[in-house]
């Protein structure tokens, strides 16, 4: 293992192939403009043809507040995961049939600037992305659907909403992944709304009942599946599959009372509706701690945490102005440094890492090769301490509150989270001990956290086990600085016991 201690620098902001873009809100905003350019394109072309395609001038009318408003603050507008998601359909699918519609007349500089754009554009993959993203936030949070249907996330309430037509398409994507527990959720969510008198122009109760009457048939519930089913052939008794699925599910219904009545069990009485399997042991105490439940610190352990001003054995940098430090835990220990790098410094990370954002990879654990991840949902960037005076200071900083020298680490690694974006619960041995800088808005902005993930002698210390939870609503941008263990020989000394 080369890996010895751990500093995270807090980066927090309220806020050619296929480039991922739900993975890194900060990627997203440059679709905003995008978007808000093509909707000036498309106004003069109604201007040029306003009788024909005064259809086209609605739907250019409403992109074009949406636009117009979400540009003035484009992190902020991203930080809401509906707007995210929504900003993904409307590019990937929507602004395609609205191609389709136009090109009926070929007279136009707008078909031309649309035709170029769109290469550019998200594909299905960050549609798909998306959704998953809305989904993991609903799980991870305790929310319902209507809760992000209606857009009132918690911190944010505004007018953004999910139509029919959108949590139909979240269901079709659950439903394209055999994840039928969602699927039911979000066709439930659209037939509600239907029936609450919305209008859709695309899907109806049969379309929604059809995927409805079967996920709930896979997740064992014959008599929901039958009503379901019984409902939708009264909107149409020709429905074929509809009506042949109704004597299954009697057959199968009568099949199962009857074993019930001999005491014996049916295997489809077996099924119980759940979410679908997961490859993550520890996901309930995961999405607890993401909630702020679950481990909570005895008053005797408490007790002994402190907060103090810290000069790291009287540095020469920091005997006049001392940093803050606070203990966050105790075994490990892990301690917070506040206010460590300045807003202004926070921007110019943030400048110099955007344009190199790539998608985060993991290492696998088998071939040992760098691959994305599901369950790393970000963008990064590496800044050397050369290319820019403010990274040198923060690597020189970063020296001087830890005390190990930063000679043998890694570069300053930048990363943005995406929609939902998250880092599941993970180890860094084999890398180093960890600091990381948070620049987002909130609370911990502009804050430091340090630990060590190994022991000094060099094995792991396993409960460094850490995550990143789901970003919820806002924009997170994190900083990392991997220290090696190789070169602190002398800062870092072993004892004579093995086992400190």
């Amino acid at each position: 293992m080369s890996s010895c201690c751990c500093l995270l620098i807090l980066l927090f902001s309220c806020s050619s192939a296929h480039n991922d873009f739900y993975t890194s809100i900060g990627h997203m905003t440059d679709l905003l403009f995008t978007e808000k350019d093509l909707v000036t394109s498309l106004k003069d072309y109604i201007r040029a043809e306003e009788s024909k395609l005064e259809q086209i001038k609605k739907w250019a009318d409403k992109l074009d507040v949406l636009s117009a408003a979400a540009t003035q603050d484009p992190e902020g507008f991203l930080g809401h995961p509906v707007n995210a998601f929504k900003l993904m359909k409307r590019l990937n699918t929507e602004w395609g049939e609205l191609e389709s519609l136009v090109l009926t007349d070929m007279s136009d500089v707008f078909i031309s600037n649309l035709t170029i754009q769109r290469q550019h554009f998200p594909n299905d993959d960050d549609q798909t992305g998306a959704a998953k993203a809305l989904m993991r936030l609903l799980d991870t949070y305790k929310l319902d659907t209507n809760t992000i249907s209606t857009g009132q996330l918690p911190g944010r309430h505004n007018n953004t909403v999910l139509t029919v037509d959108d949590c139909y398409d979240l269901g079709k994507v659950a439903y394209s992944e055999a994840d039928y527990y969602h699927t039911e959720l979000w066709m439930v969510q659209a037939l509600k709304q239907l029936d609450q008198g919305e209008k859709s122009g695309t899907v109806d109760a049969v379309n929604i009942l059809d995927y409805l009457s079967y996920s709930v048939y896979q997740q064992g519930e014959l008599e929901r599946a039958l009503d379901f089913t019984k409902r939708l052939l009264e909107l149409d008794p020709t429905h074929q599959r509809a009506n042949g699925n109704l004597k299954y599910f009697e057959y199968q219904l009568a099949k199962q009372q009857k074993a019930e009545e001999r005491g014996e069990e049916e295997e489809e009485a077996k099924q119980k509706k759940s979410q679908p399997d997961d490859y993550l042991p520890e996901r309930k105490k995961y999405e607890q701690l993401c909630r702020g439940e679950g481990l909570r610190m005895t008053p005797r352990r408490q007790s002994r945490l402190f907060c103090r001003y810290y000069d790291n054995h009287r540095h020469p940098k920091y005997v006049i102005a001392p940093v803050k430090q606070e203990d966050e835990w105790d075994r490990p220990r892990i301690v917070r440094y506040h206010d460590i790098v300045s807003d202004k410094e926070m921007e110019k990370v943030k400048e110099l890492a955007k344009p190199r954002l790539r998608r985060a990879t993991i290492s696998n654990p088998v071939t040992g090769v760098l691959e994305t991840a599901h369950y790393r949902i970000s963008k990064s960037a590496w800044l050397g301490a050369f290319e820019h005076p403010v990274v040198d200071k923060i690597n020189q900083r970063i020296e001087d509150i830890t005390g190990l020298d930063v000679t043998t680490a890694e570069d300053l690694q930048v990363a943005n989270y995406g929609v939902g974006g998250q880092y599941e619960p993970h180890f860094d041995f084999g890398r180093v001990n960890k600091v990381f800088f948070f620049l987002v808005g909130g609370t911990q902005r502009g804050t430091a956290v340090f630990w060590y993930n190994l022991y000094p002698s060099g094995e792991g210390d396993y409960r460094t086990r850490h995550a990143a939870c789901p970003v919820l609503v806002g924009n997170k941008w994190v900083s990392n600085k991997w220290i090696h263990e190789r070169g602190q020989e002398f800062r870092r000394r072993c004892s004579l016991q093995e086992t400190d």
